[in-house]
């Protein structure tokens, strides 16, 4: 597996001058950091570890796609050193830990919530204990992933506990788009499919909670809001859909693109759970919407060149945000100031990429910390 850790080129990321003054993120100076990871295959989907790993070192996942029914799925870890006593910066190397093979490439991997809450709980960290991973694709599966004893060597073992087909009534399966991990109750899982339906399903017992009908057409992504009843999803309908789980009867329509556009993808600002993010297909914008006014997005974000594949709110900020697209750009928006009349015009924050990026997210753990996958490559960007 090819490596590589490097500092970041003072131009590969960018303060904007216009906006940079204003930011409530400001923090001392430091040095620029990107680490690289370059895999077998293009890589597709990706996660961050919730667990806190010694000596700030990383957990990673990501997948591949390939155009055929093998896949894989890969963890990787960071090995930190410094390559010389007298040397001022250490150096991360990334590499694979464990590697799963995958049917058909991962729609999305999340990791559980349950090493987020154990940071909540556990002076020191969570160190020990296998890590539960996730995926989508034609099932949703859920591996252990723990330390290999036997070797010693930093490297995983993984076993497949859990594999849940959202089809009750045949073998076959309609592809599952994305899916969601509740953070509050990591028990409930929520996966979106093509076949317009959404299910919440209970990992404890390995049933559906619900399926519903979402959508008119596919659905493309799911997300929860804070707490465990509300969640929402988008989809080939254009239209952004919002389901209380005490209340299943009703759901309500926040937002529908003017031409019917299909929605791509949808993330829920945990830090302010009245705000969304999505964006069309083919678009170069994201929509910020408030749950509060329907209909209208309270903002839209233009910035990118190409059409944006991936956004990312910050763990730790409500009014941080992250997208990425065919541009190979990544930029960090600042949205403390914005308001249905006075659009955010410039990032706060951009880094050019050697590709297009095709997703992008932003660490919980250690939230200093944003990743992107761009052709056969994953990158580590400090912001």
């Amino acid at each position: 597996m090819a490596t590589s850790a490097a500092a970041m080129p003072n131009n590969s990321v960018h303060n904007n001058p216009n906006t940079a003054s204003d930011r409530p993120m400001e923090s001392p100076p430091q040095r620029k950091e990107i680490y690289t990871y370059k895999a077998p295959w293009t890589v597709f989907s990706l996660a961050w570890s919730h667990r806190l790993e010694p000596n700030s070192q990383f957990r990673l996942a990501i997948g591949s796609y390939i155009e055929q029914y093998n896949n894989t799925v890969q963890v990787l870890k960071t090995r930190i050193s410094l390559p010389h006593p007298t040397s001022e910066y250490s150096t991360v190397q990334i590499y694979s830990a464990c590697e799963i093979e995958h049917p058909y490439p991962c729609t999305k991997i999340l990791w559980s919530p349950e090493g987020k809450q154990q940071q909540h709980h556990q002076q020191g960290g969570n160190y020990g204990g296998r890590d539960l991973l996730a995926t989508t694709g034609d099932y949703l599966r859920i591996w252990s992933v723990s330390e290999d004893e036997s070797r010693g060597d930093g490297r995983l073992s993984h076993k497949r506990e859990v594999l849940l087909n959202n089809n009750k009534n045949s073998e076959y399966c309609a592809p599952l788009t994305s899916f969601d991990w509740n953070e509050y109750d990591p028990s409930m899982i929520g996966t979106s499919s093509i076949d317009t339906t959404c299910t919440i399903w209970d990992v404890n017992t390995q049933t559906a909670r619900t399926q519903l009908i979402a959508h008119d057409r596919e659905v493309f992504d799911i997300a929860f809001s804070r707490g465990t009843d509300v969640f929402a999803s988008v989809g080939a309908d254009g239209s952004v859909r919002m389901f209380d789980l005490r209340s299943l009867e009703h759901s309500t329509i926040i937002y529908e693109t003017p031409n019917l556009d299909p929605l791509l993808r949808l993330e829920w600002n945990k830090q302010d759970p009245n705000y969304l993010a999505t964006f069309k297909v083919d678009s170069r914008s994201t929509l910020i919407l408030d749950v509060r006014v329907p209909s209208t997005p309270v903002t839209e974000l233009f910035g990118h060149n190409g059409c944006v594949n991936a956004v990312a709110w910050a763990p730790h900020s409500s009014c941080h945000i992250c997208t990425a697209g065919d541009d190979s750009q990544a930029l960090i928006w600042d949205l403390s100031k914005m308001a249905a009349d006075r659009p955010v015009e410039d990032p706060i924050l951009a880094y050019n990429a050697e590709g297009e990026v095709n997703n992008l997210q932003w660490s919980s753990s250690q939230p200093d910390w944003v990743s992107i996958a761009f052709s056969d490559k994953l990158q580590i960007l400090r912001v």
